[in-house]
């Protein structure tokens, strides 16, 4: 069935700095795609931890394969609903762009040391990267202006648009928001006209659920994290449900957990146990491929019934919101809770975990403290053009964000030589 595109106005591709011309035989959008792309930021995202570190294992998923198959899941659901998948791609591609070394453990330690700065968090420090620190575009001032993405693009990567403390739930959006005080300019201009989340967003949004939630199990099962037969023991899966609702939601029912879980391991692709041969190997790639596709039909059908919209009708922007059916969400949270049990909070244990924190706040503190002299370009000429403290200190958060979880250990050994890079 084809489905008509939604019809996207000069509005929505308007840029902040306004371009010459370029060939027609690309559209805005898939120019916007192409410029995450080709960005330094992306190419980082391949040496940085998703859930295991870079060089934990040969076929360990990074923050590069993670966005790529985001943006896989993300551009099939835009296409089905009619949404530009240029932007969801885009989007997608983006959306851990601003992400620290060392996954959520450094994202926490560079909001400890960025208190007085309006703190850290990922989203807006994504936001960040696009319109102000990834080299593309100059302003008219001569400030960088980032890549210069399009409204439509750049409303899309905003998870959570508002700024922090700023969201409808006050409390939560202390932790999520996508866009720091000094980012503001951009982000207003952005969200001109805007209406809650755009749709592009929450596709990209549940994209990213979907996508590490069914590729966590892949590599659990595939590493031998985790034995499958346990999922059908009720002791050990009364485990797995006080970690889904300790680290996902405490209101989260047992009994609709329960519920869950007796879906998923009745269904005919799930896998009962896996030996590493080809064969398993194959069924555990349609066991992923299958739930993946199960997600996201259910989603786009229910949205496209809340929308009464008949499936050839395209919808965009704020023509709807993203419907994801109480069913899919518990078995995807119960996907979450299965990989944060047997992967992530073992981890915790480590005593390189541990360490990993501490040498991002080392680092900030010792390139502040030097007055911007090992801080790598553009950072080291940033420095030097801003004579506000505060705005200093966040571009020494910005310069150790931007590293690859091996260039902090690698710069934390030679500033401060305290660990050795291969124990990080």
């Amino acid at each position: 069935m084809n489905v008509t595109r939604h019809a996207y106005s000069d509005f929505d591709r308007e840029r902040f700095v306004k371009e010459r011309p370029k060939s027609p035989n690309r559209t805005d959008f898939e120019r916007d795609r192409a410029r995450i792309l080709h960005s330094a930021a992306f190419r980082r995202l391949g040496e940085k931890t998703q859930v295991l570190g870079p060089a934990s294992d040969d076929s360990v998923r990074t923050r590069l394969t993670h966005s790529m198959e985001v943006a896989q899941v993300g551009r099939e659901i835009g296409k089905e609903l009619g949404a530009d998948p240029d932007i969801v791609d885009a989007a997608c591609l983006a959306h851990d762009l601003g992400h620290p070394p060392f996954g959520h453990n450094g994202e926490s330690a560079l909001d400890s040391v960025a208190g007085d700065v309006g703190g850290f968090e990922g989203n807006a420090q994504t936001f960040r990267l696009v319109v102000r620190l990834e080299p593309k575009v100059v302003g008219t001032a001569g400030e960088p202006r980032g890549v210069n993405l399009t409204r439509a693009s750049l409303d899309a990567i905003c998870k959570y648009p508002w700024a922090r403390s700023e969201g409808p739930d006050p409390k939560y959006s202390t932790r999520k928001y996508s866009v720091y005080e000094d980012d503001r300019e951009s982000f207003d201009w952005m969200r001109s006209g805007a209406k809650g989340r755009c749709l592009e967003a929450q596709i990209m949004d549940l994209s990213d659920d979907i996508a590490y939630s069914v590729h966590d199990i892949e590599d659990a099962v595939m590493t031998g994290k985790l034995p499958l037969e346990e999922l059908r023991d009720d002791a050990a899966f009364a485990n797995v449900v006080e970690r889904t609702r300790e680290w996902y939601d405490k209101d989260l029912q047992e009994t609709h957990l329960q519920a869950a879980r007796e879906r998923l391991l009745a269904m005919p692709y799930w896998l009962t146990s896996f030996d590493g041969t080809y064969a398993d190997s194959a069924r555990l790639k349609d066991m992923t491929s299958q739930l993946i596709g199960k997600f996201c039909s259910e989603a786009v059908e229910a949205t496209r019934g809340a929308a009464g919209r008949q499936r050839g009708e395209g919808l965009g922007r704020y023509d709807a919101d993203l419907v994801v059916p109480d069913e899919t969400a518990t078995e995807i949270m119960l996907l979450k809770g299965i990989a944060a049990h047997y992967v992530m909070a073992p981890r915790e244990m480590e005593g390189s975990y541990h360490h990993q924190g501490g040498v991002l706040v080392d680092l900030v503190h010792i390139l502040y403290e030097t007055s911007g002299r090992h801080l790598q370009e553009p950072f080291a000429s940033l420095w030097r053009q801003t004579p506000d403290d505060n705005a200093r200190l966040r571009i020494v958060i910005d310069q150790v964000a931007s590293l690859t979880d091996l260039s902090a250990a690698r710069m934390h050994a030679s500033l401060c030589g305290m660990f050795d890079t291969l124990h990080l």
